[in-house]
């Protein structure tokens, strides 16, 4: 994960320059472990591999999923019979 020292937050590939430099402060970024031996871009970070080979989604973000798609659902059915009246 891409860290600058100078705003001391960490920041995602894809809100960096091109170059790999924070776009606040213009500072080279490092990530959390050191600093790096390229530069970070959205190119060069690769977020599979950052997350690891058996990375899933969590259970309370499908019951998330299930949630959000019954409410929407149940929206239908009411359009639907508000249309039928």
């Amino acid at each position: 994960m891409p860290w600058c020292e100078t705003c001391s937050k960490f920041l995602t590939p894809t809100s960096m320059t091109e170059d790999g430099r924070c776009p606040a402060c213009g500072r080279v970024l490092e990530r959390s472990g050191g600093p790096v031996s390229e530069p970070l871009t959205a190119k060069t970070v690769d977020p599979r591999a950052l997350a690891g080979k058996e990375a899933k989604a969590p259970w309370h973000f499908k019951l998330l999923i299930v949630a959000v798609a019954a409410y929407l659902g149940w929206r239908v059915v009411q359009l639907v019979a508000a249309l039928v009246t």
